[in-house]
This record gives structure tokens, sequence and C-alpha cells, in this order.
């Protein structure tokens, strides 16, 4: 074990010992005692995903640091869009060091901090400790509200409460044969939309949803949805069996309707099985071309009808972009888009930036002001990346 790895081993086992809320404070004072770091923080993204949250540690001064920082141009945009870590001289004669704190592909946020002098070897243990602490918040978020709370730069409705704590803890997630990332911009009047994945040895299961309806009716109605769908994924049902377990829950319930997509895709072929329970075909792009999965469409979810779910089938090809979305993203406003032509555009991009450049474009179509909530979740199909065998 080298040097680096001794270091980074007491930083983990100090963030094991303190407080939840501190684990800023531990890197602060780890980054301290090796460099001589000052002001040291942790800015993260907030809700709306238009400006910049500071959590600085505990004995940093205060007066030094400013409100939310607009996102929009700024270089912490570059920073977490590039993934690279951003050095340039500090206003004092330091290095200001800013540096991507990600995890699996998720951008959990940036850590900022001061050093005096910041060689090759420094900076890298500057991005050693960002990985650490990216995995410290990742642990210590479940025991504190403390990163939660911060990124609310705006008043959360209730309904807004629910559909939040319905999607997964990461919007993206990088593995051998796939990278994916998603996004929901809320409308003004929460309008039920959500996405799911999760990953298993074989599977990869993805789902996006649409719950009919507004504010907490939508949003107690999706909270129906996700809780059968994830029963019955967990149980070990495939995609038409978390149909039917949906429906039903939904019949039984009388809660309403729902439109929605299930995809179970093998990590070992591509093949993907799907069911659309009337929900928005999704876009795929393939040799520079988008165009329209021709999909059959079922009822929606609550339905009442005579009709079984079709589970169809849809092969998956190393570098295709699949683009699920909600029809938030194509209707009213959100319709001045030319979705495919940004799709196409915009395939250089990691998913996670994609994301963002459709959700804004919606965003700014509509001028700030959705009627539906427009979602849209973009994989990016690598294939079976075959390791190099261990000589």
């Amino acid at each position: 074990m080298n040097g680096g790895d001794v270091e980074l081993g007491e930083l983990l086992a100090a963030a094991e010992t303190a407080p939840p809320g501190e684990s800023v404070d531990v890197v602060a004072r780890d980054l301290q005692k090796r460099f001589g770091a000052e002001r040291v923080s942790f800015l993260f993204v907030d809700l709306v995903g238009q400006r910049l949250v500071r959590l600085p540690s505990a004995d940093a001064d205060l007066a030094e640091f400013d409100g939310p920082i607009d996102l929009q141009g700024s270089v912490y945009d570059r920073v977490l869009r590039n993934q690279r870590q951003h050095v340039e001289p500090d206003s004092q004669g330091g290095r200001r060091v800013i540096t991507p704190v990600t995890n699996r592909g998720d951008c959990i946020g940036l850590l900022e901090v001061t050093l005096q002098s910041a060689d090759d070897t420094v900076l890298r243990q500057v991005r050693d400790a960002a990985h650490a602490l990216a995995y410290i918040i990742v642990t210590d978020r479940r025991f504190t509200d403390l990163y939660h709370l911060g990124r609310r730069t705006t008043r959360t409705s209730l309904a807004a409460e629910i559909q939040h704590q319905l999607l997964p803890s990461a919007p993206c997630c990088e593995a051998d044969q796939f990278t994916l990332a998603a996004g929901l911009i809320p409308a003004d009047d929460i309008g039920g939309d959500t996405y799911d994945y999760t990953l298993d040895r074989d599977t990869l299961h993805l789902s996006i949803t649409d719950a009919m309806g507004h504010d907490t009716n939508s949003a107690l109605l999706a909270t129906l949805l996700i809780g059968a769908l994830r029963q019955a994924r967990r149980s070990g049902c495939d995609a038409l069996q978390q149909a039917g377990e949906a429906h039903r829950a939904l019949l039984r319930n009388s809660r309403g309707l729902a439109t929605g997509q299930l995809l179970c895709v093998d990590l070992e072929t591509g093949s993907c099985e799907l069911v659309n329970a009337g929900h928005p075909r999704p876009l795929r792009m393939r040799d520079h071309t988008v165009e329209e999965v021709e999909l059959a469409v079922n009822l929606p979810f609550g339905v009442a009808a005579p009709i079984p779910y079709r589970l169809q089938e849809l092969q998956l090809r190393p570098g295709d972009r699949l683009v699920l979305l909600t029809d938030g993203m194509q209707e009213r406003g959100a319709s001045a888009v030319d979705l495919a032509t940004l799709v196409r555009d915009t395939r250089p991009l990691h998913p996670r930036e994609a994301v963002r450049r459709l959700t804004t474009a919606v965003l700014d179509a509509c001028h700030g002001n959705l009627r539906d909530d427009a979602t849209v979740l973009i994989l990016d199909w690598h294939g079976r990346r075959r390791r190099p065998a261990e000589s």
C-alpha cells in the first residue's frame, strides 16, 4: 500500500467516526493538515439545476462566501460539464482549485479549495480527496437532511417533495455496457412524472411514467405506481409482469390512470424487452440518424379493458442512443423544440449534459413556466466491453 492509499484510508476512517453532517469538515481538516489548504467548501446544484449552493466547512469565514451562485456560464459549469479539475491564481497569491465530486458518473458537486502551492502530486491528491468525498456524501446523506436542505433555493411544495423522493438518488449511472442519465423539470403545478432504474447482475431495468392529474393527486398516484413497479421488479418480475402488477394496483385502489414505458435490457446481448402503456414512443439515434422507435401502444395503466399488455422486443447495438421522454417534452410550448435535431446535435455530449441541454431547451421554449412536467432519460449503449485477460 502506498502513501496515498494510507492517507485515503485515514480520511475514510475519520469520516466514519465524524457526525454525518460533517463530511466537508473531515475533508477540509485533511487537506489543511497535508497541504495547508484554505477556504475549503463543497458546492452542489440546486433542485432546479440552475444554481449552485455552497456548503463551507464549519471553521470557514462565512463572510468570504456569497449566497447561491448562478451556474450558467460560470467556471463551475465548465468543471461540471468536462469533469476536469480547474486551477487558477487566487487573488491572495495562492491557487484556487475546483475539482468535480463524482460517483459512477453522478455529479454530486464540486470541491473548492485554496492552496498556497499546487504541484501535480498535490493536485492528484486533491482529486483523490474529492473522489473519497463523493463516497462519503453518498453514505452520509442517508443519515442527515443537510444535503437535501441545501439544494432548496426556492420553496418546495408537498407534491414536489413527494415526487422528488420517488426518483433514484442518482440521476446518472455509468457501467461497462452503458451510460444513462435522466432529468425532470417539474411543472408549476406538479404533473406526476417519474423515472426509475436499477441494475442487477444480468439486467438493466428502466421505467419512465406519467401519472395523470396535477399537484398532490398526481404525486400520490405516482407513489402507488412506482411502489407497485418496484415491488414487482424486486420480486423478480419481467417487464410484462411489472406492467400487470402496476395496472392491477391502480385498478384496485381506483387512483386514476398513468402512462409508462418499462424496459429490461440484457447486459450481455443488448436485447431489450419493453412494454409501452400509452406512452410517447422513444427516439433512437443510430448511425447519425434520429428516428422514432416504432412500437405498438397499449392502453395506460388503470384503464379497465380486456386487452392484455404486449411484450415487445428491441435490439440495441453498440453506439445507439435511446431517448425516453414524457409528453411534457412535446406538448404546448415545448413543441417549438425540434427534439430530433437536438438529439442529433447533442450526440457527442455525455448523456448527463445532453439531458441538461434538452430540458433547458424545453424550459426556455416555455419561458420558464411549464404546464406539464418534462422528463427525459437517455441511454447510451456501449455493448459488452471485453476487459483484457490478466497476464
